[in-house]
Order: C-alpha cells, then sequence, then structure tokens
C-alpha cells in the first residue's frame, strides 16, 4: 500500500497536541542525550581490551565476547521493548533503560570476569529497549520531520562512539584508576542523560489502544498486526542486519587487516578512528536524502555498492588503499546506519507500527551482526589470512542491496 501524505489524520493531529504540551526542545535535548549513551559504553571498550584481557588473564576468544556479548543481547532484547512499552509508556521505558544502562557500565568494572560479562549482558538489554523506542519516539513527536530527526539522533549516537574511543586512554591516564575507572566513568553520562529525561514523566500518558485510522489509512487488525509476516519488514530486517554485520566485522577486524599486511599499528588504529569520524557525515546526510525521496530505493543500492567498493580495497591493496577505503567505509556505514533507522520511520504510518517494527528488525538485526567478527575471526583463524573472510563480506554486501531495493519501496508495513 502507498504512504498517504494527503490531509493529516486525527493521530497525528494528537502527536502534535502531545509534542506541544511535552516542551519539544526538552524533548530533543534529552533524545540527545539518551542518543549520545547509546554507544559510547561500547566503543569506550575497545581501546582498552588488551589491558583487561591481561589484568583478567581472558583468552583471545574470550576477550572477543566482550564485544560480541552486548550486541548478541541487543538482538536479544529488542522484541521485548514493544510489550514493554505498552504497558508502561514510552517515557518510562526510555528512562528505566537509561537507569539500567548506568548499571550495566557499573557493573561492568566490578573486580571479576564473571562481572565483565554480566555487565555486558545487560549494557546490551538497555541498549536493545532504546534501539528500539528512539524511532518510535521520533516519529511522534516530529512526525513531519522523522527522518530528519533520525538522521540527528543517529549522529549523535556515532558522535558519542567516537569521543568514548578518543578519550578511553586519556581519561584512564587522569583518573588513575586504570581501565575500570575509565570505563566506569561513562556511568556518569547515564546519569546526565536520566536527569535530562526526568521532565518528560510530567506530560508521560499511558498508551491505550488507537481509535483512529493509522496514518497510512490502515485500521483494525491491518493497524496492530504483526510486521513477522510482512515480505517488506523482512527485508528492512535483512538490510538493517546485514549492513550491522559488515559494521561489527570490520570494526572488530579492519585495524588487524591492516596491520597483518605489514601497516604500522600506530597508523592502522588512525585509519580506523578516521573511518570512525567519516560515519559521522554518513549517519546525518543520508537520512535527510531519504526523507526527501518518496523512494529510497537507489540510495540503498549505493550505500551497499560504497560498502562493497571499500572492502575490495581491502582485499586487493588493504595498505596502498587504506585511506580510501576507509573514507568510503565511513560513508557507507554511517549512511546504512541512518538508513536503516530512516526505513522504520517511513515504512510505518503511526508510532505503534515504528515500535513493532523497530522490535522486529533491530532484533534480527543485532543477532546477524553478532556472527560477523566471530565468523570473520574463525575464518581468518582456519585459513590463516583475510582473502576469505573479505570475499564473503563482498558478497554479503552485495545481499544488502538486494534488501535494500525492496526495504526502499514506498510502501508500508
Amino acid at each position: 500500500m502507498a504512504v498517504t501524505r494527503t490531509p493529516q489524520s486525527p493521530a497525528v493531529t494528537a502527536v502534535r497536541t502531545r509534542t506541544s504540551l511535552g516542551h519539544p526542545a526538552l524533548m530533543l535535548a534529552g533524545i540527545l542525550l539518551v542518543a549520545l549513551n547509546m554507544r559510547a559504553c561500547l566503543a569506550a571498550i575497545s581501546p582498552l581490551v588488551g589491558e583487561i584481557q591481561r589484568t583478567l588473564g581472558l583468552s583471545a576468544t574470550a576477550s572477543g565476547l566482550i564485544t560480541t556479548v552486548p550486541v548478541l543481547f541487543q538482538g536479544v532484547g529488542a522484541p521485548l521493548t514493544p510489550r514493554l512499552t505498552r504497558r508502561f509508556g514510552a517515557e518510562r521505558v526510555v528512562l528505566g533503560a537509561v537507569l539500567t544502562l548506568g548499571a550495566g557500565v557499573l557493573v561492568r568494572v566490578l573486580p571479576s570476569a564473571a562481572a565483565l560479562y554480566a555487565g555486558c549482558v545487560v549494557i546490551g538489554v538497555a541498549i536493545a529497549v532504546l534501539n528500539v523506542s528512539m524511532p518510535s519516539l521520533v516519529k511522534r513527536e516530529f512526525p513531519d520531520r522523522a527522518a530528519t530527526m533520525t538522521g540527528v539522533y543517529s549522529t549523535t549516537m556515532l558522535v558519542g562512539a567516537t569521543l568514548a574511543a578518543g578519550v578511553s586512554v586519556p581519561l584512564e591516564h587522569a583518573l588513575g584508576g586504570g581501565w575500570r575507572a575509565s570505563l566506569g566513568a561513562w556511568s556518569l553520562l547515564t546519569l546526565v542523560a536520566a536527569l535530562a529525561w526526568l521532565p518528560q514523566l510530567l506530560h508521560a500518558r499511558r498508551p491505550r489502544p488507537p481509535a483512529v485510522p493509522a496514518a497510512d489509512g490502515a485500521t483494525g487488525a491491518a493497524a496492530g498486526g504483526s510486521p513477522w509476516r510482512s515480505p517488506l519488514a523482512w527485508q528492512i530486517s535483512a538490510f538493517m542486519g546485514i549492513s550491522s554485520l559488515l559494521v561489527y566485522s570490520l570494526v572488530a577486524w579492519m585495524p588487524t587487516v591492516l596491520a597483518d599486511h605489514g601497516m604500522d599499528r600506530g597508523e592502522a588504529g588512525l585509519v580506523f578512528a578516521f573511518s570512525n569520524l567519516v560515519q559521522v557525515a554518513g549517519a546525518f546526510l543520508v537520512p535527510l536524502l531519504a526523507g526527501r525521496m518518496g523512494r529510497q530505493r537507489a540510495l540503498a543500492a549505493t550505500m551497499a555498492v560504497l560498502n562493497a567498493t571499500g572492502i575490495a580495497v581491502l582485499l586487493l591493496a588493504p595498505v596502498g588503499g587504506a585511506w580510501a577505503a576507509a573514507t568510503v567505509l565511513g560513508v557507507a556505514q554511517g549512511g546504512s546506519l541512518g538508513l536503516a533507522l530512516a526505513f522504520i520511520v517511513l515504512r510505518t504510518g503511526s508510532p505503534a507500527g515504528a515500535a513493532r517494527l523497530s522490535g522486529m528488525s533491530q532484533s534480527v538485526g543485532y543477532l546477524l551482526a553478532a556472527a560477523g567478527p566471530v565468523g570473520a575471526g574463525a575464518l581468518h583463524q582456519l585459513t590463516g589470512g583475510w582473502d576469505l573472510p573479505l570475499a564473503l563480506l563482498l558478497v554479503l554486501a552485495l545481499a544488502a542491496a538486494a534488501a535494500g531495493w525492496g526495504a526502499g519501496r514506498d510502501r508500508t508495513v
């Protein structure tokens, strides 16, 4: 069914009334501070993994699980969020998730390996709830600018990740408490976000079953139907999942790939940091473009082709083409993330529909993504090189193009 863009439905009018009562500037500030936390505590640990491994006596495989476990539990926790939101309301659920995230950050730095992994589980579940809640909130609070606001908050997530990765080691030295003090300090950022979110609870209302047609014209069972039965929802989920798998695989192994081909480890780290920085531009610009288009097929295919191009450069000229690959991959990875999130708000006609689609797509997406770093590492160990893992990522990038071509249709779930 094509997206209806003509007269505003009563549901949208109600959304606008609620937004004006709820102080949109405060809502925007709250969303951005929450988004700042959604990747920071994950990125902060990457520069410290070697030290954590030495301190706790972990094997290489066990160290890899430090980054894999949160991603896995983002997929496990995502389907629970729409039920929590229906029962308690989005504002309360977001506040609870932010506080839970802060608790997970603190548990992760307790003096035992078991606490480290338990904290990773808590962090993954908390981020899952936030991942699913945000598209629904954006669609509800900014119905006429949903794609633009998606670009803003996805960019903020990447800014938080870039900041955390850059200051983790300096923070460790400044605090003088080792990696535990550096990682634990990020709980303060969650506290700031929670305090900024408190005003939203003054205007929070427990959600009621919709009594009006959804914005896309669906009513009754159709408006509340399960996205798990929709081919379009599966295409969106596949695009998000494959794109996320590419991102997390290269986050885990790109510096190692470059170093194994002879690049100085310091320069390999700079190349990787530069790629993360470029992601910010892609995450901001691509959703803006998506919101101006009725169909996003060409945009999705472009992101997948850029991913494939960057991977091909790593495969054929890993050292000589490293900076070019980092640039192309940065745009592609940030843009794919922003576009996948934009699909959630563009392909649904109501905040409740966005929440359901977000729960499905992020569950499928992060379960797929969790397999990427482990699978690439296993193939590397099996073959003794990076050609086969990179070749497989290249094939998956082309699969993302096919999924994005379907997801970019001007239809609603």
